[in-house]
């Protein structure tokens, strides 16, 4: 036998409105314990997505800007200067994301460089195996970007 739909699953909205009034209220009996555990679990990990996804769109232009010289535009720096100022925004409301740059980092290497080298049409091969950037010189205020690679 199916339960009936609870305000939760009925109407989203309304229930974060109810919940945040009981909350304000004190109302301890009538909030849902398991669905604010869960929603609450939630934004954390929507803060570690925004992040892990800032950082591999940031990655992504550092190659094309590193690899394509010729290639290079405003529009490219102006993606590095906004994700560099969002990922910034992110870290100053959760400074413990901080660490989760370094753990992250290894991953979202990977799913940029799959990115640009569909974007630019390089050989996936082409970028190094591993990144060459560190979380310092990604988060650079001072626009740091990677020199042109050197062919051997």
């Amino acid at each position: 036998m199916l339960s009936p739909p609870t305000p939760y699953d009925q109407d989203f909205y309304a229930w974060t409105q109810q919940m945040a009034a009981a909350l304000r209220q004190q109302n301890w009996a009538a909030l849902d314990i398991e669905n604010l555990a869960e929603e609450i679990e939630n934004l954390g990990k929507s803060d570690r997505r925004a992040l892990k996804s800032r950082l591999e769109i940031l990655i992504m232009h550092l190659l094309k800007w590193q690899f394509q010289p010729t290639q290079r535009s405003n529009s490219w720096k102006a993606t590095i200067t906004e994700q560099r100022l969002r990922i910034q925004d992110l870290l100053a409301d959760s400074p413990s994301l901080k660490n989760y740059l370094n753990d992250t980092l290894p991953t979202a290497y990977r799913n940029a460089k799959r990115l640009a080298a569909d974007e630019t049409g390089l050989a996936l091969s082409s970028f190094p195996e591993t990144c060459a950037y560190s979380v310092e010189q990604l988060l650079e205020n001072d626009q740091w970007l990677p020199a042109e690679e050197q062919s051997s």
